[in-house]
């Protein structure tokens, strides 16, 4: 049986009231007098990648200069760079600038053993996540508690704002299609920060492990879930600017299909396509760049839609996944047998979102059929918001 009991031990009160959308938004990790001095003389580890920075500076940088020892860093999918292609193997390396050892969370070791936590007093975690299930961060971030627990280690996150966190929407994951990119029956689209989603975690007993959590979190100052958020850093290399991260929530099924969603072009998530499509004015051509290597299609012209120019107040307003796209582009496509693989149920959580296009189901019926699960969802999530919720 799975057992976990929280300790919630905050390091700072919970948010409270509205904020105005004029006040700089400021994360956990920028508030370093609420942690580094519980960090001195402890031994730490970091869980961080590219976007773990401020004043441009990295975390590492920053705890290094103000005497912390860092004992190690444990780098999520696409590296402690940030530049690695999704799915991407990333080796264990040592950082050229600091020395620190740089261990993987990726492929066939996602979880922090025992040997890799021994002689650490303190984990922290901080991570730009974009509220997407199948996002892998969040998968991350779960196998990073459970060691932690299991280890008896202290677990400090830095909290973040999600730039998704404004909705809730999306196919909810069945537990037959669990996997790193969906470990929990939630939303494509579940509007939690990750400290949210770590109490979520707890609160409900989904993590495995026996042991209690030594959990503490910062959270976001002047942020709630109504507050427009564009990411300073790119999460990951893909994913360059706002329109691709809201975009990414629905062009992301496109990867369990014979669709390109633009990678290896300066548009990737915000362009469809494949050679021969007929439908919509776009043209690209995709081409191994950093973070994309040897794409589909590679050096072919693909034909489809660009969704660049979408205006950003318009999809921030939609508050919905973008189901026609799926259905335009399989109706375009000439082998129906050969447009779902696999991966898109597990990507979806569900075989329902296919088996509903394939059968001709309207855009507006196949998001009213996600309704009662989302709404169910909901009355859960709410337990553990830490900030103003959007409704």
């Amino acid at each position: 049986m799975k057992l976990c009991i929280a300790l919630l031990l905050f390091w700072l009160p919970v948010a409270g009231q509205s904020v105005s959308s004029t006040l700089k938004v400021i994360p956990g990790d920028e508030q370093t007098t609420n942690y580094i001095p519980q960090l001195k003389n402890k031994s730490v580890a970091l869980v961080i990648n590219q976007t773990a920075q401020f004043n441009n500076t990295l975390l590492l940088d920053t705890l290094l200069h103000s005497g912390i020892h860092v004992a190690k860093i444990f780098a999520p999918e696409h590296g402690f760079r940030g530049n690695a292609s999704a799915g991407a193997l990333v080796n264990d390396t040592i950082d050229t600038k600091t020395h620190v050892p740089v261990i993987s969370l990726y492929g066939n070791h996602k979880k922090p053993t025992a040997a890799d936590l021994k002689g650490v007093d303190v984990v922290v975690f901080d991570i730009q996540d974009v509220g997407v299930r199948f996002y892998t961060y969040i998968s991350t971030l779960q196998y990073v508690m459970e060691a932690c627990a299991d280890n008896h280690l202290t677990f400090l996150l830095l909290d973040r704002p999600n730039p998704n966190g404004f909705y809730v929407d999306g196919t909810v994951l069945d537990k037959k299609y669990t996997s790193f990119v969906g470990l929990q029956a939630i939303p494509i689209v579940y509007g939690m920060t990750e400290a949210e989603y770590a109490n979520f975690l707890i609160g409900e007993k989904l993590l495995d492990t026996k042991n209690i959590l030594d959990f503490h979190y910062i959270i976001c100052k002047n942020y709630d879930h109504n507050t427009l958020y564009n990411l300073p850093v790119p999460p990951s290399p893909n994913l360059k600017n706002i329109t691709a991260v809201y975009l990414y929530p629905s062009v992301c099924l496109f990867e369990g299909t014979p669709i390109s969603v633009g990678r290896g072009t300066d548009k990737p998530f915000e362009q469809i396509g494949y050679p021969g499509c007929v439908v919509g004015n776009d043209r690209f051509i995709p081409k191994t760049m950093d973070g994309a290597y040897k794409p589909m299609y590679e050096k072919q012209i693909c034909a489809g839609y660009d969704l660049s120019n979408l205006d950003i107040n318009t999809l921030k307003e939609n508050k919905h996944l973008f189901v026609q796209l799926l259905i335009d582009m399989y109706n375009a496509y000439p082998d129906k047998i050969k447009f779902f693989n696999d991966y898109f149920d597990s990507l979806a959580g569900t075989d329902q979102l296919s088996e509903q296009i394939k059968q001709g189901d309207s855009e507006q019926k196949i998001l009213d059929s996600w309704q009662p699960k989302i709404d169910a969802f909901k009355e859960v999530r709410r337990k553990y918001l830490l900030y103003k919720d959007f409704e």
